[in-house]
């Protein structure tokens, strides 16, 4: 099994870099032989705008373009997500949106969670992810974890966590990693093979 942490910004010098990082640090003390932890960074994609007159999920996993069949294959092969969500004008990133927008069954039915961060935390863009997920049929887990722009990211150059987000991480890794074994033991369970 793998979840990937979904570092959701495509600014230069974006905090979601920072945020990514140190989720996939505390994330070490979970990891087991059947469980690993990836770093993915949409930066790298480069996806463009969805254009396609071809939905996403009637597209069969088979897209247009090579940036949007890349993204395809890495979100396939997670079995769950931690999503590291800024949050823009009160709501949710227009790029990581379209991200989301540009697959459809990569997502189905697998569990998500969200670290945010944002001047009051990004609190309303998680909200507002909740809704979109649930499209998806996704398992969206309660533990969030939400972070101040102003007291816990240093203008691009860091993060500096409150004490109390140890234990809130802890709780958003454990329930994921929890979830993540449920379901792809059902799953497995369901179409008959080893998980």
């Amino acid at each position: 099994m793998k979840i990937g942490i979904i570092s959701g910004s495509v600014r230069e010098g974006r905090n979601s870099a920072h945020v990514a990082r140190w989720v996939k640090e505390h994330s070490a003390a979970f990891e087991t032989e059947d469980l690993s932890f990836e770093i993915v960074a949409l930066a790298d994609f480069n996806l463009p705008l969805l254009d396609s007159a071809l939905l996403p999920g009637m597209a069969n996993r088979n897209y247009d373009n090579d940036a949007q069949q890349a993204w395809s294959a890495k979100i396939d092969e997670l079995d769950g997500y931690i999503v590291i969500t800024p949050e823009y004008n009160h709501g949710v990133p227009g790029a990581l949106k379209n991200a989301f927008d540009s697959l459809a069954p990569e997502w189905n039915g697998k569990p998500v969670a969200f670290v945010s961060y944002g001047a009051d935390g990004g609190i309303r863009a998680t909200e507002q992810w909740r809704q979109i997920v649930a499209n998806f049929d996704m398992y969206d887990l309660r533990a969030t974890v939400a972070l101040s722009l102003f007291e816990e990211l240093m203008g691009g150059n860091g993060l500096e966590p409150l004490e109390r987000r140890a234990a809130e991480i802890e709780g958003l890794l454990t329930s994921i990693t929890t979830t993540t074994r449920i379901l792809t033991a059902g799953k497995a369970a369901v179409l008959g093979v080893n998980a």
